[in-house]
């Protein structure tokens, strides 16, 4: 059985907090972290911490590491990269990562 992903209209840009972090929830039930850095990036990351196991990245702090942006976790502060997943402190753990884009004012993530 093969799953498809599909673009989702996950919620309006104005919605987003500029550097900061906000919950989603997809089609498929599961929840995303997704950050808007400086003006026009945004990053979706899943959102459950693998340390700490629980959903709570989007409450992470946003950091910047040798041109890597990161969330680092509000639990046990382990920093994931917000372009690739891995983690920055422990490279047997990584989060998924998903593909966004704005359509007409519209945050889409790959899903």
């Amino acid at each position: 059985m093969t799953t498809e992903s599909t673009w989702q209209s996950i919620c309006p840009t104005n919605d987003l907090i500029k550097n900061s972090g906000v919950c989603a929830l997809l089609a498929n039930q599961e929840q995303v972290a997704l950050f808007q850095v400086g003006e026009d990036t945004v990053y979706a990351v899943s959102n459950f911490d693998p340390f700490g196991k629980a959903n709570v990245l989007y409450r992470g702090l946003i950091g910047e590491t040798k041109g890597d942006v990161y969330i680092a976790s509000p639990l046990l502060k382990q920093r994931f990269s917000l372009n690739s997943g891995a983690c920055l402190d422990d490279n047997t753990f990584a989060i998924k990562t998903y593909e966004t884009r704005v359509t007409d004012g519209q945050l889409e993530i790959l899903g």
